[in-house]
């Protein structure tokens, strides 16, 4: 952006400090994969720094506004208007694993709406970032989603259930339909960085169903300020409540949206 608002620059400052820490983390996760014990502790730990590190930068500066925190869970303002939404590492697995590809998902509500939101790639640097009416950002490049319109042309993220959650077979009918008719399906492990890639136009679409308002909250924000939709699997707005999602441009949105609800295990 050519001219940040001070809330992008608090959120920008707060992300790249939480990040440097991560950064420093993730190059002594690769020491200890040859021992599976200690790993998931260390990675927690980092995590929770990382939280903590975001909670005080943003904290110090809008002292007022709330927290729903993927680790600390919610925590009320004196303000009751604003709350800072706020995944402090999402795509835990991939940092788990040494895999660079994993972010710091920063989304800011105003009165239930999303209207500022911060997703950063620290291996790679890219800070993405949105504001209401500002339009998308990828450093200082503004985004659109892609033109493409025929789904086979198209690339498509989401994100499959694991263990024991639920959904396996409604997943698996989701990725037949979709498989059928587009240029692929790709999982990657990160729903902040699948919305963002849709805001660049990287992806055509993403959907994912039962994840976390953390997960989605900014990405929401940058796919529509890069001229995306989003929306949840009926089509409506509840996304952050009822855990899932469907992104895409223009042409492809009322598509995907139509093979995820046709697909039956």
């Amino acid at each position: 952006m050519a001219l940040q608002s001070p809330i992008m620059n608090l959120m920008v400052a707060a992300a790249r400090k939480a990040a440097r820490g991560l950064v420093r983390d993730f190059g002594e996760v690769e020491q200890l994969q040859v021992s599976k014990k200690g790993v998931s502790d260390f990675v927690t730990t980092a995590d929770l720094k990382a939280e903590k590190t975001l909670v005080a930068e943003l904290n110090k500066a809008r002292p007022g506004y709330g927290f729903l925190l993927e680790e600390g869970g919610v925590r009320a303002g004196t303000d009751p208007h604003f709350r800072w939404i706020v995944d402090p590492l999402d795509g835990t697995l991939n940092f788990m694993h040494g895999i660079p590809h994993f972010a710091i998902s920063i989304g800011l509500e105003r009165d239930g709406e999303i209207v500022a939101g911060v997703i950063y790639q620290p291996v790679g640097d890219e800070m993405f970032l949105a504001e209401k009416g500002q339009g998308a950002w990828l450093n200082n490049r503004r985004l659109r989603v892609s033109a493409r319109r025929l789904p086979e042309e198209s690339l498509f993220a989401t994100g499959i259930p694991f263990k024991d959650r639920p959904g396996h077979d409604e997943f698996l009918a989701q990725c037949r339909a979709v498989m059928a008719v587009s240029a692929g399906i790709r999982r990657q492990g990160s729903a902040a960085l699948d919305l963002a890639y849709v805001a660049a136009g990287r992806y055509e679409g993403y959907w994912e169903t039962r994840i976390h308002a953390w997960d989605m909250a900014a990405g929401i924000l940058l796919v529509r300020e890069a001229g995306g939709f989003v929306t949840d699997l009926a089509g409506g707005s509840t996304m952050l409540e009822s855990g899932d999602i469907v992104a895409a441009n223009q042409q492809m949105h009322p598509i995907l949206l139509d093979l995820l609800a046709k697909a039956k295990p």
